[in-house]
């Protein structure tokens, strides 16, 4: 309880804000690489189950459709990775960033 109560008080005594006040354009900026991880993460997961069922398929025709229509993701959320940061700097100029 001490050491929070003297943490405490030396935030207080530095008169720093705890939490900065951010422009449009920097939020946009941090959101930017977040978009694009996530996207390009679950891209990768989609190629990586494609070619597993792929693998699996033992040539049953149903199954190599499933798998391609899994690469074409892949394929569409590698394409929006790559588009995101695009989309986000036409955003930033329609807000006025």
């Amino acid at each position: 309880m001490h050491t929070s109560l003297t943490l405490l008080s030396l935030v207080a005594a530095a008169d720093v804000p705890l939490a900065a006040a951010k422009t449009i354009p920097q939020v946009i900026d941090g959101i930017t690489g977040w978009i694009m991880g996530i996207i390009a993460v679950v891209a990768t997961m989609f190629l990586v189950i494609g070619g597993l069922r792929y693998m699996a398929a033992g040539g049953d025709p149903a199954q190599v459709e499933q798998a391609k229509g899994n690469f074409k993701s892949a394929l569409i959320g590698y394409a929006l990775a790559v588009l995101s940061p695009v989309v986000l700097d036409v955003l930033q100029s329609i807000l006025g960033g």
